[in-house]
């Protein structure tokens, strides 16, 4: 999700610890405990560091190792440990530990439940794991932690009945979106009578989607509004040929190769040689591929120019 939505579900975390009446009436335990929910809620994201390298960097790095089953229970201990001692609340080191454990690990679920996935699973295994059920900023949910929060600190709400409920609807939310995307999915494959790998995709609108089905020969790409599926555009497969395999050995090719899942590749003649275009069809939108990877060749097949990255402005959709 998106830095301010970790940021407030680290804050309605710690209302949520002290829904369980744990934390006690010890200010320093409480402010130590906020802290380290909210620093628990965004750590796995400090690898946007590695932005400050390049884009082909931040891409072989973010929600990677630091979003790794390791990385769950090294966080906590990273941010606990001192907490405790600064605070002076050592007694309480398990709690501090226990709940900033919650807050990374819901990070990274909620990641996971995003398009642009999260490689979870590492070191047993590199695959980028993505649920398609939520995307990258849920309107609803920042409303509804954002209201408990508001509610419990400038109101003196009450925890006991605030974070559980707002917690309770969170989790039946995310139900019901991955509902709505295993029905959505299945509408797709009827609708267009094909098979293959079908990728359903949320926006900001609950009953906005788009879709991506790659076949053995091609891939569609539409969009579905209130169950009505609309077919967009159709990419033809390219086969490799020698044109395309001179820019796979490309740092920004190789780095792209290792996080997108469908992979669509062209060419075309240029005056002075040729121009590659790597492609991830899951994020297209309004008709056009705006992530990958553009190699520009001499006409003895040498790389004289690569830029990976986004083909659109910042404030342009898709937003992942």
């Amino acid at each position: 999700m998106d830095t301010g939505s970790h940021l407030l579900l680290g804050v309605t975390l710690a209302g949520l610890a002290h829904a369980t009446g744990l934390v006690g009436n010890d200010p320093a335990v409480s402010q130590a405990l906020m802290i380290a929910t909210v620093v628990g809620s965004h750590a796995p994201d400090f690898d946007t560091v590695a932005r400050l390298r390049g884009i082909t960097s931040y891409i072989r790095f973010h929600r990677g190792i630091t979003h790794s089953i390791p990385a769950l229970f090294l966080w906590p201990l990273v941010i606990s440990l001192p907490l405790a001692w600064g605070f002076d609340v050592m007694g309480q080191l398990g709690l501090l530990y226990f709940w900033t454990w919650i807050a990374v690990v819901f990070h990274v679920f909620l990641d996971m439940l995003n398009a642009y996935g999260v490689q979870c699973i590492r070191p047993l295994n590199r695959r980028w794991v993505h649920m398609d059920v939520l995307a990258i900023f849920e309107p609803f949910l920042f409303a509804l932690h954002s209201v408990s929060a508001v509610w419990w600190l400038a109101f003196g709400g009450e925890a006991v009945l605030l974070f559980p409920a707002a917690y309770g609807i969170t989790l039946l939310y995310i139900g019901v979106r991955a509902w709505q995307h295993g029905h959505l999915v299945k509408r797709v494959a009827a609708a267009l009578e094909t098979k293959g790998v079908c990728h359903v995709i949320p926006s900001f609108h609950p009953f906005h989607w788009r879709f991506v089905v790659e076949t053995a020969e091609q891939f569609y790409t539409g969009k579905i509004e209130y169950a009505h599926v609309i077919l967009q555009e159709v990419y033809p497969k390219q086969r490799q040929d020698d044109i395309i395999q001179a820019t796979v050995g490309v740092d920004g090719v190789r780095a792209f190769l290792g996080f997108a899942q469908r992979i669509h590749v062209t060419w075309k003649e240029c005056h002075d040689g040729y121009e590659v275009v790597w492609s991830d069809v899951r994020f297209w939108y309004n008709r056009k591929l705006p992530f990958g990877v553009d190699v520009r060749l001499d006409r003895e097949l040498n790389v004289v120019h690569h830029r990976l990255g986004w083909r659109k402005k910042a404030w342009d959709p898709p937003f992942v």
